[in-house]
């Protein structure tokens, strides 16, 4: 039942940063900073994509995805044709790994170390989440003040 659940949060929550990043009137927007906000909706997205393609697609779907981190934060403009399909196939990726999965999975130790500490994947899963929805929650807030008219 938890494997479930944990999916439609994930699901949901990237349905909505696809939306997010659709709403941008103005596509140079999605790379903006502007005073204390230091990181842009793009670079905020590649950090979502490449922490779900690492944590769930790598370790527990065994994708073969090698992530570059700091590209991450450092690549500028994007179009936004590429953030959208990386986010629609980061979506098929968490929904096939996820369905490879059961409850009884979720109560083992995650198989890698997560700031030097042992987790059950069930813990780091839900970890993943709230990482995602603490991200969107930025995008939003960041469109809404810097992609005005």
């Amino acid at each position: 039942m938890f494997v479930s659940i944990i999916k439609k949060l994930l699901l949901r929550d990237l349905a909505k940063l696809r939306s997010e990043i659709e709403l941008y009137r103005d596509e140079q927007k999605l790379w903006r900073t502007e005073g204390e906000i230091a990181n842009s909706a793009g670079n905020l997205c590649l950090h979502l994509i490449g922490n779900l393609n690492t944590y769930i697609g790598a370790e527990l779907g065994n994708t073969g995805y090698v992530r570059d981190r700091p590209l991450e934060f450092s690549l500028r403009n994007v179009p936004r044709t590429e953030l959208l399909k990386s986010i629609d196939d980061t979506i098929d990726m968490v929904a096939s790994t996820l369905n490879q999965l059961n409850d009884d999975r979720l109560a083992e130790e995650y198989p890698q170390l997560i700031a030097e500490e042992k987790l059950t994947t069930g813990y780091f899963l839900t970890h993943l989440s709230t990482h995602l929805a603490y991200h969107l929650g930025q995008i939003n807030y960041h469109r809404r003040l810097l992609d005005k008219n």
